[in-house]
């Protein structure tokens, strides 16, 4: 923090208000390298001095980081530093979007692109997945054979299974974009129909997925993911009021 706080008071009486100029300021810092991740913001009162701004200016420039990803705030402790990533960046849009799906048409065009992206994901793991992908994949498939019975440990394996199929590519995007269906979905999930024989046509579903990929069957695999993803559909949409 090495220019002249005058310089703040002189772009925000130009530019707009006084945060304004603190959270550019403190944003370039933080591209910059000048402030760490993991790193702890100055307290307030060392803000408001360096910046010539008030304390409720200081509490603005923090939440606009905040919003945007790159400080991550707790009661009664400095704001740290966050290094801005494709999960911070979902992580915004899953805020964003929540909204869209407490009807039905919002959650069948959030579904229907999870269809799309795991149909193509279970296709390219036939195709390139490695020796060590199909062992993280069958590790998990029987993790989720042991939790049938188990509504909890199911949901938990159930996802950890689709999220095997997100990391194979390499890309970091699909983990976060996973990240994020989970978030979407899970309260569809848990108001779902339960029981023993629900888990066990689950996990067939991802049965048959994975022995298509063992198969090296791209054909099969993405034909498989799309009955399971169809077939947890009707599920979800059974969380809805009938409509009348």
């Amino acid at each position: 923090m090495d220019q002249d706080p005058g310089v703040y008071r002189r772009e925000a009486a130009v530019g707009g208000r006084r945060s304004d100029a603190v959270v550019a300021d403190l944003v370039r810092m933080i591209q910059s390298g000048n402030l760490q991740e993991g790193e702890r913001l100055p307290a307030e009162r060392d803000l408001m001095q360096r910046y010539g701004v008030s304390r409720a200016a200081v509490r603005e420039a923090i939440l606009s980081l905040a919003n945007r990803g790159l400080v991550e705030t707790r009661l009664g402790h400095r704001p740290i530093v966050r290094k801005p990533g494709y999960e911070i960046a979902v992580d915004k849009i899953v805020d964003l979007v929540s909204h869209l799906v407490v009807e039905r048409e919002g959650v069948w065009n959030l579904f229907e692109t999870r269809i799309f992206i795991e149909s193509a994901l279970a296709r390219w793991a036939s195709n390139r997945a490695r020796r060590d992908d199909v062992e993280e994949l069958r590790a998990a498939l029987e993790a989720n054979r042991q939790a049938i019975g188990s509504s909890t440990a199911f949901d938990e394996t159930d996802a950890a299974f689709h999220a095997v199929l997100y990391r194979i590519p390499g890309n970091p995007i699909y983990p976060a974009i996973h990240k994020a269906y989970v978030e979407w979905l899970t309260q569809h999930w848990r108001s779902m129909k339960r029981g023993a024989d629900i888990d066990q046509m689950n996990y067939a579903g991802h049965r048959a997925i994975f022995d298509a990929i063992v198969m090296r069957d791209p054909d099969n695999a993405e034909e498989a993911m799309r009955r399971h993803l169809v077939a947890a559909w009707e599920f979800v949409r059974s969380t809805f009021p009938t409509e009348g």
